[in-house]
């Protein structure tokens, strides 16, 4: 499993916005301490938005916040969002499972243990967990926190 440059730049995105808690932070700010460009940003924030998970204003003082508190997501959610599926095959996009190989695979746990260890990580780790750690190095502005 690899995830996009399109994934990594939404969970910088929202950290980012988490780092500004309370805030309207402006697409424009975010690009630029991100050094992500501001359309790629907009695609993004299109469907973090649709999905209920930033909020919009308009204006000068406008821009986009987090819906819910930075505890309430995870990285979890924010990728699956935005990648769809998180499993490491095919064939457990499903469930149950359809490949007409499943009852014989004898690689089959090794994909389910693979899920499940992606999974505990993913969804545990919320924005409030990464925002602590951005604290504890003294990252405030989001710049350099996620590759």
């Amino acid at each position: 499993m690899k995830i996009s440059t399109r994934g990594r730049y939404a969970l910088r995105m929202m950290l980012d916005l988490a780092l500004h808690d309370q805030e309207y932070v402006a697409i424009k700010s975010i690009a630029e301490r991100q050094e992500i460009s501001s359309k790629y940003l907009e695609q993004i924030v299109t469907t973090l938005s649709r999905a209920g998970y930033v909020r919009s204003a308009r204006g000068p003082q406008g821009g986009y916040k987090l819906a819910w508190p930075p505890k309430e997501y995870t990285v979890g959610m924010i990728l699956r969002l935005i990648e769809g599926s998180l499993v490491p095959v095919a064939c457990m996009e499903n469930q149950p499972n359809q490949c007409p190989r499943c009852q014989q695979c004898v690689t089959l746990e090794v994909w389910e243990q693979l899920d499940q260890a992606i999974s505990n990580v993913v969804d545990n780790i919320t924005l409030e967990d990464l925002v602590q750690k951005a604290m504890e190095r003294q990252v405030t502005t989001a710049e350099q926190v996620f590759c």
